[in-house]
């Protein structure tokens, strides 16, 4: 029925689906939950010890025998600069002040840290079917140890040549995340925010570009969506936006409500969450200090900063400072179980595609 079986072929899943990693607003349950209607489920571990994220896959494999991808940031760290991020705090003051807080008072460091030697062990003990990258690729000897475990490596591309670069380097299938995705961009070989296609003119250009197949995202969060990304050439589809609104996902209270009354005007690309540029629903400091400003400090650093005001923000019930990572077509989304909504979405794909070939 699906017009390309490579992805299914490749992760051996029912549906050519993959449930978003969602780092922050996510765990096993949502990992379960989507792999049991037939999705590849995606374990966010950038913001993960090994022990928490040794746990998760164990919770995972007790519940589901689906394949399960484990999802990795492989950035070049940058060390914090002193400098910066007292001009940031100071620049933050104003916020402190409103909400009585000591801008002096030590913060633990933002963590997402960069897939490493330690992680790459757990990866070679537990080996998950499936391993993804965003913001390119390890260093080739992780890289080459990861294939040796067995698993199936995919990563994000931003544009074409992040596409062939991704192929020439050892994935066996890439994600072409377009400009409408939630969260942060996976670019790695280009900065330019201003340049970055949007889906329906990426995928198209990606699929042409390599041999490898093609994971279709951002915008896409209905049958029609994913009928579309298959007729511009995709094997598959990844999906994350319409799955927060799921009971299993950890989105906060305020946060849902927020994403109830999205519209698709909602989000913005912004820097001053985590110093690189994500796109999610504008809050306050996005909008008074952003959504891009040359004031953040480097990734993930900027978030340090804010994490004091998100906290005492978030007990008042406001997002001010919460970063809500979502993609232009949040509206969409559905309260829907999970396993329930990855149903739906499949069958309506599949109906809206014999639809076209009949």
């Amino acid at each position: 029925m699906w017009p390309d079986r490579r992805i299914l072929d490749l992760f051996k899943t029912e549906f050519p689906i993959v449930l978003a990693p969602m780092a922050g607003v996510m765990d096993a349950d949502l990992v379960i939950a989507a792999a049991q209607g037939g999705a590849l489920g995606s374990l966010p571990c950038a913001m993960l010890s090994v022990e928490k994220a040794r746990e998760q896959i164990n919770i995972i494999r007790q519940r589901v025998s689906a394949p399960v991808n484990m999802n990795f940031f492989c950035h070049e760290p940058v060390n914090a600069d002193a400098a910066r991020e007292a001009g940031w705090k100071q620049r933050l003051g104003p916020y402190y002040r409103e909400l009585g807080l000591d801008p002096a008072a030590p913060v633990n460091a933002a963590n997402r840290a960069p897939f490493d030697a330690a992680m790459c062990e757990l990866v070679e003990e537990l080996k998950p079917e499936i391993v993804s990258f965003h913001f390119g690729l390890p260093e080739p000897a992780l890289l080459s140890r990861v294939k040796a475990a067995g698993c199936i490596v995919i990563s994000s591309a931003t544009v074409v040549r992040e596409a062939i670069w991704l192929e020439e380097h050892g994935a066996d299938a890439v994600i072409a995340q377009g400009a409408e995705a939630g969260g942060h961009r996976g670019m790695f070989l280009t900065e330019n925010i201003a340049e970055q296609p949007g889906t329906f003119a990426l995928v198209p250009q990606v699929v042409d570009a390599v041999k490898i197949p093609v994971i279709a995202a951002g915008g896409i969060a209905d049958g029609r969506g994913i009928a579309a990304a298959f007729a511009l050439g995709a094997a598959g589809v990844q999906i994350g936006s319409a799955y927060l609104r799921c009971p299993e996902s950890k989105v906060i209270a305020p946060a849902r409500t927020a994403l109830a009354q999205a519209r698709d005007d909602s989000t913005v690309i912004t820097n001053v969450m985590t110093g690189r540029p994500a796109r999610g629903v504008a809050n306050r400091v996005m909008r008074e200090i952003g959504p891009i400003s040359p004031d953040a400090p480097a990734f993930p650093h900027a978030a340090t900063g804010l994490a004091p005001l998100k906290v005492a923000s978030e007990k008042l019930g406001k997002l001010d400072f919460t970063n809500l990572w979502a993609g232009q077509a949040v509206r969409l989304g559905r309260e829907m179980p999970a396993a329930e909504l990855t149903r739906a979405l499949a069958g309506a794909a599949l109906a809206r595609l014999s639809h076209l070939a009949g």
